[in-house]
């Protein structure tokens, strides 16, 4: 192949490499795998979580190479050392793993880190040992994360994959044990159905082992220069079914998949290890030095959640229903969705009502570029209206939409910089108008509405209103402090008569969980007092949501 890359030695630059290939290759083989996916349950996403947590990875690996530009590192000028490259690439997979598959894969590559990751560990072996003794390592911890192992599984490939790259180190380079570990996943693969009934009535291998091998001949390719002669799934070395079907275990297991970050220390997650084996099955917890990324099927997902709290901090919590999923899958596509990021769990339900696909965006956990695209899969539409709720959200709403653009969906990126202008938006949303038609209709809908905020200063600060003060409530408009005061009522008054010296019609007041309702009540009257023609809604923004948000039209 006239662009294939050549061969690197075992650097950072060998990193890059291998992560882009690897990413590429999933890419390629994302809709084969996902076709094979039986096991632990038939939803058909193996390879989507894979190339997802793949893409997290690289992403994170890019980032620290931009970083490092300009020679501040121990390593090459303008660029990363292999140990930095390493666990940047190991931390993106952690925080951006998906599934079963991306977990699994995501401690994978963080016992690779482990030993590559080591600052004197290049020195002290040659480049061929290293690697073997870190495939040997990222096998060990991935059986350790899962908490009952099954043969026939991603497992079992990266064992035998381990084995082999182990069988030459002695009398290898990095380039030799690589394809070592390589040969050897494709022959485990090729055993996976006689080791997994699942696999054996489907006529399949298995799924995860797939994007594994896919994994592995990228790291062959980027320490060789060589490109793999067949891959996995693509190449037709293993049978694809068109219609694989769940087998009878799975269809009476669990009915929840719940992943979650967690914030939490060895001790808590040893005991969450043991509440979340009772609660269900496919437990996979990875991570280390205090954060980890917890993965299960369970029937009671807020159990699950509530282990999480009382292991340490979970966020970036995700619970998918398998039952929805499939129908989803089967059903066809809506012409046109929205989805909407709300900070507050009232706004999520509200904004459902009205028809969207929501994502909840909580106090400074800003939703991934993962998270919106798994927003517009949910959605399940041809076309798809995204808004983006605030202004730290635009670039990763736009990364979103160019994903899914590439996946055959129609999509526009509404700039909303606010909850209330989301709402307006909404409230203008006209799905049998033609496309453009009604993002126009949106857009001028929230780009009327001018927004508020009332938050409480957590420490003595210049502000664009003067100097405020720990525990001063500070009213923002359109972004900016405007007011700063000792309350919540004489605070909202204040912004309210700024917002509406320059006109509207409707006042719109969402109450945070700790307001009480007698707050909108005295607003409400407050604004009928000096403005007749002005009518008032209110709305709850539940948990997560700030103390008031304001929205004037």
């Amino acid at each position: 192949m006239a662009n294939e890359p050549g061969p690197h030695t075992l650097d950072a630059e060998a990193v890059r490499t291998w992560s882009s290939l690897a990413l590429a290759a999933l890419g390629r083989a994302r809709e084969d795998i996902d076709a094979i996916n039986v096991y632990p349950v038939a939803d058909a996403d193996t390879g989507t979580n894979l190339y997802l947590t793949a893409e997290a990875a690289h992403r994170a690996l890019t980032e620290a190479f931009e970083k490092t530009d300009g020679g501040v590192t121990e390593g090459t000028p303008g660029t990363a050392s292999l140990a930095e490259a390493v666990r940047a690439y190991a931390h993106g997979a952690l925080i951006g793993a998906r599934g079963n598959s991306g977990t699994i894969l995501a401690q994978l590559l963080r016992g690779v880190a482990d030993v590559l990751g080591a600052e004197r560990a290049p020195a002290e072996r040659a480049p061929g040992t290293l690697l073997a003794r870190a495939l040997t390592r990222a096998a060990e911890e991935a059986y350790q994360a899962v908490a009952h192992p099954v043969e026939g599984t991603m497992l079992t490939v990266a064992g035998a994959a381990a084995r082999a790259g182990a069988a030459v180190e002695s009398a290898a380079t990095a380039a030799d044990v690589a394809r070592a570990a390589y040969d050897g996943a494709r022959a485990a693969l090729a055993e996976t159905p006689g080791q997994l009934a699942a696999l054996s009535r489907a006529g399949v291998v298995d799924a995860g082992g797939c994007g594994l091998v896919a994994v592995l001949g990228a790291l062959w390719q980027a320490l060789s220069g060589e490109a793999p002669a067949d891959e996995p799934v693509r190449g037709r070395a293993v049978p694809v079914p068109s219609t694989p079907q769940p087998c009878a275990e799975e269809r009476g297991g669990p009915g929840y998949e719940v992943i979650y970050l967690l914030e939490a220390s060895e001790e808590g997650v040893g005991e969450l290890r043991e509440r979340l084996d009772g609660l269900g099955d496919s437990l996979v917890v990875v991570g280390g030095d205090g954060l980890w990324n917890v993965h299960v099927h369970v029937d009671d997902p807020g159990a699950a959640v509530e282990a999480g709290v009382v292991a340490g901090r979970p966020y970036r919590i995700r619970i998918t229903h398998f039952g929805d999923e499939r129908r989803r899958a089967k059903a066809p596509r809506a012409q046109r969705a929205v989805v909407a990021v709300v900070p507050g769990e009232g706004l999520a339900a509200l904004c459902g009502e009205a028809g969207a696909t929501t994502v909840l965006a909580r106090p400074g956990e800003a939703p991934a570029v993962t998270e919106l695209l798994d927003a517009v899969g949910r959605a399940h539409a041809r076309e798809v209206i995204l808004l983006a709720g605030s202004v730290e959200l635009r670039a990763a709403a736009g990364a979103a939409a160019e994903r899914a653009r590439a996946d055959g969906v129609r999509v526009a990126v509404i700039p909303t910089r606010s909850a209330v202008q989301n709402l307006a938006a909404l409230a203008v949303h006209d799905p049998d108008a033609s496309f453009d038609e009604d993002v126009v209709a949106m857009t001028a809908a929230a780009g009327a509405t001018r927004y508020a905020e009332l938050a409480v200063a957590e420490a003595r600060s210049f502000t664009s209103a003067g100097i405020c003060q720990a525990g001063d409530v500070l009213g923002l408009i359109d972004g900016d402090v405007a007011v700063i005061g000792s309350g919540l009522p004489e605070t909202a008054e204040a912004v309210l008569e700024r917002m509406l010296g320059s006109g509207g019609e409707l006042v719109t007041l969402v109450l945070g969980p700790e307001v009480p309702d007698t707050l909108a009540a005295h607003l409400e009257a407050y604004v009928q007092h000096g403005h007749l023609a002005v009518d008032t809604v209110t709305y709850r923004g539940g948990r997560w949501s700030a103390p008031l948000l304001i929205g004037v039209e």
